[in-house]
């Protein structure tokens, strides 16, 4: 099942299994959504990104790694 912009918890979760060993606030803005669209399933059609989203999905990552 796809998921989209909106789905920062499920974003961030994708994130730490695929990227486990990347420290999130290492990663550039730009690199983050390039990571984030390359995610298996992900819609980047669904839903709208900006930097208040990028900034959340940032957070939860970190989050999911500890």
């Amino acid at each position: 099942m796809s998921y989209g912009w909106n789905d920062v918890q499920r974003i961030a979760e994708e994130l730490a299994e695929a990227h486990a060993g990347v420290d999130p606030y290492s990663v550039g803005f730009v690199r983050l959504k390039e990571m984030i669209q390359d995610l298996p399933e992900f819609d980047s059609t669904s839903g709208r990104v900006g930097e208040k989203v990028l900034e959340a999905v940032q957070e939860l990552w970190a989050k999911e790694l500890d």
